[in-house]
């Protein structure tokens, strides 16, 4: 049912397969109305969406008769997958609906939904004791819901809930692990999306993603903005659902991938979609409203699908990351966003791959880059599995030069090793800042060799710090007898902070310089 193809950080390239074709993952559903609709569901999957999904409760509420002569298919003009929720949202929105558990399986098994969602309570906006009764009795309609179900070509959502409260969110979780469904959604994120806090949405999916096996598609009803997409995508969501495109056309709002602009302060139409290229922003300002919020919608969409599709691209490329960080520099709460999931590294390394099929050079910035998953799997190893040549009593920490990969080409390293017998009592190792020491036996591996880093001058002092700490931990647990440190050219604030950590550490070391280097090399 669900195949991964590739991996970067949490985010998985996948493929879904439903009894009415795939849906590649990571995908986006746009939201249909199934009363009325300013862009057609065709219309939708000419973009290139592979699914849409649409509200079951609402069809059974005003177009019952015909969507069970037709079908759900027939109904909307849609021949691609269809996933149908249930009318949680409705009972959100207006209390009690008058609907059952067992109605809404037994209605979306005779529409032919090909995704279908249960009955769920949602927690939007909830008090704690609210949270805990929604997810009660969430867990007791899935229960039931598996009693009522006969089609076996029926993918089964599980709805997760428990909203912004963790424990009670991780409660819910569990019970992806017991019950027999075949999607996992993340729900009630949209009154905190609504308040800008990307942050808490991170930590929902982070705690829900933990527990949820991983072998289940996990979806995120009403992600919104294709400026989260990235980050959604990057801890793990596979599928997600979003009505933005057309409620932001309503309201005269733009999108683009990093934010919305109002089509009256637009003076020309950033986008080369096929509406942007076909009409001037002074254009789209003059016509009626029905016509002009269908234009919208559609360039809406249109930037939303090539969202997807940079995203689906960056997953392949392993370069996921720096997709992250030119994003989060796009508005100041996706930045808060990127630091919850910095704070939550732990958990994109444990699901990120260890080996890359398609390795590429790695780029780092600032002290964010510094977190990125490459980056402290090589200090991880240096400190869990790295030991130091068995004879080796010095340790020689040369500065690398940035102007020169790999490293082990610098020529103080040439005019000690190569031009002279080898020997065993010397180790010798490069120091650079993010990446801290590189032993010169693994100077050529990835990523050691495959990396830009900015000009000394543009390190903050933060990555400086963290890389100190780092060196004087590899220098701390190998236990050489003597540590010779050549003095900087180009990382001087590196080697200050160094030799504080060291002297805190009460750690022997020498700053020498190159001539006291080879000296040394030459006596020894």
């Amino acid at each position: 049912m669900f195949e991964i193809k590739a991996k970067d950080l949490a985010a998985r390239l996948g493929e879904i397969r439903t009894k009415s074709g795939v849906i590649k993952t990571p995908a986006l559903l746009p939201v249909v109305n199934p009363v009325s609709q300013e862009i057609s569901p065709s219309e939708i999957g000419e973009i290139g969406f592979d699914a849409i999904i649409t509200n079951a409760y609402l069809i059974k509420k005003y177009r019952k008769t015909e969507a069970l002569e037709k079908g759900v298919h027939r109904l909307l003009g849609f021949s691609k997958p269809i996933m149908t929720d249930s009318g949680a949202y409705q009972l959100l929105m207006y209390g009690d609906i008058d609907l059952t558990p067992e109605e809404i399986v037994y209605f979306q098994e005779r529409i032919g939904s090909d995704i279908a969602v249960i009955l769920d309570v949602p927690t939007m906006g909830a008090s704690r004791e609210e949270a805990e009764k929604s997810v009660q009795e969430t867990i007791e309609n899935a229960i039931e819901s598996i009693a009522h179900r006969h089609r076996d070509d029926i993918l089964w959502v599980l709805p997760v809930q428990g909203g912004t409260y963790l424990d009670i969110l991780s409660k819910s979780a569990e019970y992806t692990r017991k019950l027999p469904y075949h999607i996992v959604a993340i729900g009630s994120p949209v009154p905190i999306m609504e308040r800008y806090r990307y942050d808490a949405l991170m930590e929902m999916i982070v705690t829900a993603k933990r527990i949820i096996p991983d072998n289940k598609p996990v979806h995120l009803f009403g992600a919104g903005h294709p400026m989260l997409f990235p980050f959604i995508v990057a801890l793990g969501v596979d599928m997600f659902d979003s009505a933005a495109y057309i409620l932001y056309a309503k309201d005269d709002r733009y999108m683009l991938p990093s934010g919305t602009m109002r089509l009256e302060e637009l003076e020309v139409l950033p986008c080369t979609c096929p509406i942007c290229s076909k009409y001037t922003a002074d254009e789209l300002r003059k016509l009626n409203k029905f016509e002009r919020v269908r234009l919208l919608a559609l360039h809406n969409l249109y930037v939303s699908y090539s969202e997807i599709k940079r995203v689906r691209q960056a997953i392949k490329d392993g370069v996921l990351w720096e997709l992250l960080e030119e994003r989060s520099r796009s508005h100041p709460m996706l930045y808060s966003a990127f630091k919850k999931i910095i704070k939550n590294i732990d958990y994109i390394m444990e699901k990120s791959p260890s080996i890359k099929s398609n390795p590429v050079g790695i780029f780092f910035y600032d002290e964010l880059s510094y977190y990125r998953p490459e980056n402290l799997l090589h200090h991880k190893r240096l400190v869990e599995k790295y030991s130091k040549p068995e004879k080796a009593k010095v340790l020689i920490l040369m500065e690398a030069d940035y102007n020169v990969k790999p490293y082990n080409k610098k020529g103080l390293y040439t005019k000690i090793r190569i031009n002279k017998e080898f020997n065993e009592k010397m180790h010798i190792a490069f120091y650079i800042p993010f990446l801290g020491v590189i032993p010169e036996e693994l100077a050529e591996t990835y990523p050691l060799s495959q990396h830009e880093i900015p000009r000394p001058e543009d390190i903050s002092k933060e990555v400086n710090i963290l890389t100190a700490r780092s060196i004087a931990n590899f220098i701390e647990k190998q236990g050489y007898c003597d540590v010779l440190i050549e003095r900087p050219s180009y990382y001087k604030s590196l080697v200050e902070e160094l030799i504080k950590i060291l002297r805190g550490k009460n750690l022997e070391f020498k700053l020498c310089s190159e001539s006291e280097i080879t000296e040394f090399a030459d006596y020894i």
